[in-house]
């Protein structure tokens, strides 16, 4: 499907714009000599070392069964970084027993490192040892600190390694977190065989439709685990390959919040989000997520003095992105540049904007962002954003994933159009205080208006926000300068807060710019009217 503009204006409450700390990065690329790139793999941190585990050493999966996620462009080896020494390292996984090495050369594994130990899960990939690709029906523990010793040293590995088997393990694409003593292995999907996008009968594919949960006793021998309750939703938790991000909700306990994901009813990303608790989960379809829809880097930053949850996504793929000002709508999903926040204030409304930096490149999509050992961090790996000292604060380093030579690539690609990025970006986190005379004058208006679908035959929907009830004015100016349309409607229809209204334009095709008032609140938008 072809890409159409928008006239949407990510607008936002005052009381966002006035007197708060917004979140702004600088990036800085990072080359580190003989280091190659990987995408879609599993990270462990000690000491300021990564242990990089699984994952593709080539870029976005080709569209023919015989060249997409072929053995080839396995990562089949251990890589050891450290970013502050400038140096890497690399060991070869062919001396372990064979369940375990074909695991870890596996992609889009579930992982959370606990203490010393990473914990991974699932993984698909082909198995020389089934002769085709699956998802791995395993969770492994990875001793870090010994592996990237043995790593740098060239010792052995096999010791530093315990594995289970069990059918629940057996997700790729979803995500590993953990709340308050409890494992929650949220979404994905089981993928047994070999991927082609016609649905040609070379693959069973089954979404787990579900948080399962679990908790995990360690005594460095021993894994011991015991299954909870599943929580299964065909209807909301239908997703994969996207951002879990841990949370520190409104009432100050700790949760995750899942974001986007693929695919809805309509084959499209989700735009809603789900939070997660100990008790329970709540899907929010009051908050829509126009960026950032597949597995990107992201940080997660908290504030205590102003009780307000930030979450920074990095690049990726989305089903929108912002050109001069618009918003382009691309159903093909295509890679974007976009550095977007998503704010969840004291009152638990959410809101998404826009950053002004980009990523260097269509860059972020299946990255992983790896945080400084020493930064002030909460009990769930959360940034404490208040303990921060400095205006200009070196946060960590986002490494690898995909870089594309295009937005769309997917039906051309013959695996020349894409890599795995070699590149490690130093995410610097800047704050800036936005004040009455740096506010954007759209951004301030107060009236956060969104006019959709845009374009459209002539039926709109205007959604908008009210501090008080008064009338509301839409006019309606063509390309000449002249008013074709003009209508008040009441304020008794009106509710402090959130509004729509629907307007069907009777108008001929064309280009037309909206003025719409609201007591002493107005906005303008461009809107473009189809035959």
């Amino acid at each position: 499907m072809h890409a159409r503009l928008l006239s949407l204006l990510f607008v936002f409450w005052t009381s966002l714009l006035f007197g708060q700390t917004l979140l702004e990065v600088h990036l800085e690329p990072l080359e580190i000599s003989g280091l190659g790139g990987v995408q879609s793999y599993a990270v462990g941190t000690h000491e300021g070392d990564w242990l990089i585990i699984g994952g593709r050493l080539d870029g976005l999966h080709r569209r023919q069964p015989w060249a997409s996620f072929d053995e080839a462009g396995n990562n089949n080896q251990l890589i050891v970084v450290n970013p502050e020494e400038g140096e890497s390292w690399s060991a070869p996984i062919s001396s372990l027993e064979t369940n375990l090495r074909e695991q870890l050369s596996s992609t889009n594994l579930e992982f959370y490192q606990q203490g010393d130990y990473l914990y991974v899960i699932g993984g698909y990939g082909f198995s020389p040892s089934n002769d085709d690709h699956i998802t791995h029906p395993r969770l492994t523990a990875v001793d870090v600190p010994a592996v990237i010793s043995a790593v740098k040293s060239g010792g052995d590995l096999q010791d530093h390694f315990r594995q289970v088997e069990d059918e629940v393990f057996a997700v790729t694409g979803g995500y590993l977190d953990y709340i308050n003593g409890t494992y929650y292995l949220v979404g994905g999907q089981r993928f047994d065989g070999a991927y082609n996008p016609m649905n040609n009968p070379t693959f069973v594919q089954e979404y787990t439709n579900s948080i399962r949960r679990f908790t995990l006793v360690d005594d460095g021998e021993n894994l011991e685990i015991t299954h909870l309750e599943e929580w299964y939703d065909a209807a909301n938790l239908h997703r994969r390959d996207y951002n879990v991000v841990s949370q520190i909700m409104p009432d100050g306990s700790f949760g995750l919040t899942a974001f986007s994901g693929v695919f809805n009813s309509d084959d499209l990303p989700w735009l809603n989000s789900i939070d997660i608790s100990e008790d329970g989960y709540t899907v929010n379809n009051d908050f829509t997520q126009y960026y950032n829809h597949y597995h990107c880097a992201h940080i997660p930053l908290y504030s205590d003095a102003t009780n307000e949850m930030h979450t920074v996504f990095f690049g990726g793929m989305a089903q929108y992105y912002e050109v001069d000002g618009g918003l382009i709508q691309d159903d093909n999903v295509p890679f974007v540049r976009t550095i977007a926040q998503v704010t969840r204030s004291a009152d638990g409304s959410m809101a998404e904007y826009k950053l002004d930096s980009e990523m260097p490149d269509l860059l972020g999509a299946s990255a992983e962002f790896i945080a400084l050992d020493d930064l002030p961090i909460l009990e769930n790996r959360v940034i404490d954003l208040d303990a921060l000292e400095g205006d200009s604060i070196l946060l960590g380093y986002i490494y690898g994933g995909i870089r594309s030579t295009d937005r769309n690539i997917f039906w051309i690609n013959n695996g020349t159009q894409s890599e795995a990025s070699s590149e490690i970006l130093a995410v610097y986190l800047v704050f800036e205080t936005l004040s009455t005379g740096d506010a954007n004058e759209k951004k301030s208006d107060g009236l956060a208006l969104t006019v959709y679908p845009n374009p459209s035959t002539g039926d709109f929907t205007f959604r908008f926000n009210l501090k008080e009830l008064t009338p509301v004015e839409i006019e309606l100016i063509d390309e000449t300068g002249k008013q074709v349309f003009s209508k008040v409607y009441s304020r008794e229809q009106w509710t402090v807060g959130e509004n729509l209204l629907s307007v069907d334009l009777d108008l001929p095709p064309g280009n037309y710019t909206v003025r719409f008032m609201a007591g002493e609140q107005t906005s303008s938008q461009k809107i473009i009217l189809l035959d």
